[in-house]
């Protein structure tokens, strides 16, 4: 094998997610002046209101720490070669046990409250994230399907409550009663909606990371994922590994929904989330594995989400623009795989 060989392995995971990044707001540019307006200056509004002004940067960790959560959950499932395209149901499942413990368990202390609101949105995006697991490792059914199938499940299963036993009486539109201020998370910049969901997500970043470097359960996850013939020869069980790592995939997404109940909109919406399940899967796609760079993405995700219609009224971009740099994002991504494996084929 040659240095450039031998180089190239180590390079292209680095160089692919910068590339599809760049191409994409390339392209971004491109539609920009399509729209009639100047890409540099829309990009620096884009850039500047999220990042450097207070209120824009508040709402950008806002944005960030739905997607860094769900993208944890896509991740882990990717770690055991399995694909979680369930993130946005279990997110509405983590909502829903969030909002179940909010609302009936009353008269207790934040301190307690809080953490029973976040394990009660956990607890039900595991069970979502199980069921795939369970029918994956027993019954042979693709997760892929299964995981996409049961999003529809869970919008129209939280839809079906809040119109009818956890709707709020007289509301105009469907959503549940206010949680009990003791469930609800801590703001952590003043005057914005900026609360403590992004600790979580950081915390939860941590936490995988001790999980897959330096423990047990890491090492046979990782081995289920590259080689579940060579894993089961060496003693590991493959079915309880999927089933395990489903449930903590939905785990993680449960607890997304979770910290925009509890910290954000502090009641149940029908359809409260704009897709941050969808979006995570191309965060995870787009790291490949890596736990920094599913902070970076996600935060670079949560820019777009969040200076999107800024830049729509100062410099009259249409918020299209901004969906479709995320969409050519993951499309750019898809296309580097493509080309890794050709590469890696003729080498």
């Amino acid at each position: 094998m040659t240095k450039t060989n031998r180089i190239q392995p180590v390079l292209l995971p680095i160089l692919s997610p910068i590339i599809a990044i760049a191409s994409a707001l390339i392209v971004g540019a491109i539609l920009i002046s399509l729209s009639n307006a100047n890409p540099i200056t829309a990009y620096g509004i884009l850039f500047q209101e999220s990042l450097a002004n207070y209120y824009g940067f508040g709402n950008t960790i806002t944005k960030t720490a739905p997607l860094l959560l769900a993208s944890l959950g896509v991740l882990v499932a990717l770690k055991a070669g399995l694909f979680n395209i369930g993130a946005e149901g279990q997110i509405y499942m983590g909502g829903l046990g969030s909002v179940l413990v909010g609302l009936y368990l009353q008269g207790l202390p934040a301190l307690i409250h809080v953490p029973l609101g976040l394990l009660g949105g956990f607890l039900l995006g595991a069970a979502w994230g199980w069921i795939p697991g369970y029918l994956k490792a027993v019954r042979g059914v693709n997760e892929v399907i299964t995981t996409l199938l049961l999003n529809y499940v869970a919008l129209n299963f939280v839809g079906y409550l809040l119109n009818n036993p956890l709707k709020q009486p007289g509301a105009p539109s469907a959503y549940s009663a206010l949680i009990a201020e003791s469930a609800r998370l801590p703001l952590i910049l003043p005057q914005t909606q900026a609360h403590a969901g992004i600790f979580i997500g950081l915390f939860a970043t941590g936490l995988l990371w001790v999980l897959f470097a330096r423990s047990p359960l890491g090492y046979e996850i990782e081995a289920v994922g590259q080689n579940p013939t060579a894993a089961r020869y060496a003693g590991m069980s493959v079915k309880r590994t999927i089933m395990l790592v489903m449930a903590l995939a939905g785990g993680l997404a449960g607890l997304a929904g979770a910290g925009e109940v509890m910290g954000l909109k502090y009641r149940l919406f029908d359809r409260f989330s704009p897709g941050y399940g969808f979006d995570a899967i191309g965060i995870a796609l787009l790291c490949r594995g890596n736990l920094v760079g599913i902070v970076l993405t996600s935060l670079f995700f949560g820019i777009l989400r969040s200076g999107a219609n800024v830049m729509q009224r100062s410099a009259n971009v249409p918020v299209t623009v901004v969906y479709a740099i995320q969409g050519l994002t993951v499309l750019f991504i898809a296309i580097s795989f493509a080309i890794e494996r050709q590469i890696k084929i003729k080498n």
